[in-house]
């Protein structure tokens, strides 16, 4: 029997050895002189470097750039609140080009936890006392107005002793106001006009939310947002969930955005946008409805070049005369147009969807003609189409006509629709160059297939094609086959599996895809019928399948 190198023994009941006396007094005798020694050098050390510190103050040091640098990196609240620090930090906070003035920082954790348990607790109105739960979501509410129009009023009045004081006036390029809408709504407007007339604001956010039981929204004097549009710089500005204000005198207003506005907005005021604001090159609407009435837009001296409709579907808008107009987008809104009556149109984006009931009972007839949504394209040259719903809406037959179109993308296709349906977008584009087809996965199999002829044109100018969300079905490589055989000068066709599309704006995208390890018999059987339906191609043509 081996036994081990070091054995290792331990008693189960172990006495503890009191300790030598003699060698403790050696100890003593020996070390405790050098241990005290060593203990005073150390705090000595951190005496002299805490006086150091406290003789040279390293942050005032620093010269009023970094130091602003340092400011704009904070909130808003606790940069201002470094002028009473000392008088050279009086200064600084006057010359922060962009104030942040936001209710969401200031109300706390409980308060979004009390929206969220009120929320979970609809199921169950039992768990939770559906009274207290209100009022403390409402004294947390109050609570932040409070400490925000407190904060807005001692800056403003701050800011008046400074300016009679002879200090530097105050110049501010951005303003963002976040806040709840309640009585306390002067405050805010003498906030506004203040900047717009005084510190030259070019950049104007006002968002004002509605509390968790009052739906309402902002309202500005009668005057408007300042006493002098005339002399206003203001270049951007943003309004959510606020009545329109008189934007007329304001000569240097570029960009508009109007979200949530309430609907008791006239459409006088929409209408008035455009008539008004003649300098006005892009608008945006978003969440807006239009209940009281037809909104129609006669503009012939508006310079509009970009016009955003997103998520505006209660009401109608109806688009007449916009001579300058180069970039639309509608996004699952009710607008009507003609896109001939804009002869600039370069760049064009519509996203549609019907029939979202997901129901054998309620179908929708795909009777639709795509002249309503794409008739009169002349001019384009980029388009993005999204058209979804449970079932194909419209006819495949209606005689389009893209004369200029170079780069086109159909997206969020029904992966239950017959995905060969943009064969009608490629016949009607002669110019077309680049192709981008993205597939979104759904829950049935496809049906309703298209019946198409022969196609009897050859296309000379399509180059690349990228298929995103390809699952190899009999359609997907018919529609390949079919453009392949009827592209001359193809180059690429790129098909992924995995992937999807990201917005770069309105008007422009990326193609993001995923790395899928296709099975070699799957990968040669699709290889196999798109090389058999398409065996004479023009030109060599990669083809990349992942």
């Amino acid at each position: 029997m081996r036994m081990p190198l070091f054995s290792r023994t331990r008693r189960r009941n172990p006495k503890s050895r009191p300790p030598d006396k003699r060698a403790v007094a050696a100890f003593r005798a020996t070390h405790r002189p050098r241990l005290r020694s060593g203990i005073s050098k150390k705090r000595s050390y951190r005496r002299r470097v805490l006086s150091a510190s406290c003789r040279h103050d390293r942050l005032s040091a620093l010269t009023d750039d970094l130091l602003l640098l340092i400011l704009q990196r904070v909130d808003t609240r606790t940069a201002l609140g470094t002028a009473t620090l000392s008088k050279r930090w009086a200064c600084l906070p006057r010359c922060l080009g962009a104030l942040d003035f936001r209710v969401s920082d200031i109300l706390p954790a409980r308060y979004y936890e009390c929206i969220r348990i009120r929320g979970e607790a609809a199921h169950f109105p039992f768990i939770v006392n559906f009274d207290v739960n209100r009022a403390t979501i409402e004294r947390y509410e109050r609570r932040a107005m409070r400490a925000i129009v407190s904060s807005i009023n001692n800056f403003l009045d701050a800011d008046d002793d400074q300016d009679m004081g002879g200090l530097c006036p105050r110049s501010v390029q951005t303003l963002r106001l976040q806040f709840f809408v309640a009585h306390c709504s002067s405050s805010i407007n003498r906030l506004i006009a203040k900047a717009t007339d005084s510190w030259g604001v070019e950049d104007l956010e006002v968002s004002a939310k509605s509390t968790f039981w009052r739906q309402d929204g902002h309202r500005f004097p009668h005057h408007g947002l300042c006493n002098n549009p005339h002399k206003s710089r203001l270049r951007n500005l943003k309004l959510a969930a606020c009545h329109i204000p008189s934007l007329k005198g304001f000569h240097a207003l570029s960009s508009l955005v109007l979200q949530d506005l309430p609907e008791s907005t006239p459409t006088a005021a929409y209408e008035a946008i455009f008539t008004l604001c003649p300098q006005l090159q892009t608008l945006h609407l978003k969440s807006c409805t239009f209940n009281q009435g037809v909104v129609a837009v006669h503009a012939p001296k508006s310079k509009i070049k970009q016009l955003i409709m997103e998520d505006c579907w209660f009401g109608l808008i109806k688009l007449h005369t916009l001579p300058m107009l180069e970039n639309l987008a509608v996004v699952e809104s009710n607008v009507s147009y003609n896109l001939s009556s804009f002869p600039y149109l370069t760049h064009f984006n519509i996203a549609v969807r019907r029939g979202i009931l997901k129901t054998r009972f309620v179908r929708v007839k795909n009777d639709h003609d795509l002249n309503e949504y794409l008739g009169g394209t002349s001019g384009v040259t980029n388009l993005i189409v999204r058209f979804t719903g449970y079932d194909r809406w419209f006819k495949p037959w209606s005689p389009l006509l893209f004369p200029k179109l170079r780069r086109l993308l159909v997206a969020d296709v029904p992966s239950s629709w017959d995905v060969s349906w943009p064969r009608l977008l490629i016949e009607a584009a002669p110019c077309l160059e680049s192709l981008h087809i993205h597939i979104a996965p759904w829950e049935e199999e496809p049906r309703d297939d298209i019946s198409w002829q022969s196609p009897e044109f050859c296309h000379n100018q399509l180059k690349e094609l990228v298929i995103i969300g390809f699952q190899g079905t009999e359609r997907q490589i018919y529609f390949v086959n079919f453009v392949i055989k009827v592209s001359m000068s193809l180059q690429l066709v790129f098909l992924y599996k995995n992937g999807y599309v990201q917005d770069k704006g309105h008007w422009d995208w990326d193609i993001v895809t995923r790395q899928y390890q296709w099975l070699n018999e799957e990968k040669v059987k699709i290889l196999n019928q798109i090389a058999d339906g398409a065996p004479c191609a023009a030109t060599p043509t990669q083809l990349v399948l992942k």
